[in-house]
């Protein structure tokens, strides 16, 4: 007996990332870095890779950016 077509779409089994929840994600991230004493303008010019790579070692982060 097999599981059928309904648990093999990829829909189904893996959602699609909305783009309103992408921006959300990024707009959080972008605030736990000014949070962390990341000047906003610096924070502004940041790609989404460079966010997350600074998010990955916050106290580095927080170090290298303090007032």
């Amino acid at each position: 007996m097999g599981t059928g077509r309904t648990l093999n779409k990829k829909p189904a089994t893996r959602p699609v990332k909305a783009a309103g929840e992408r921006r959300r994600r990024d707009m959080v991230q972008r605030k736990r870095l000014v949070a962390l004493g990341m000047e906003p303008a610096v924070v502004s010019k940041l790609n989404a890779v460079q966010v997350r790579d600074y998010l990955r070692t916050p106290e580095k982060t927080r170090a290298t950016f303090a007032k």
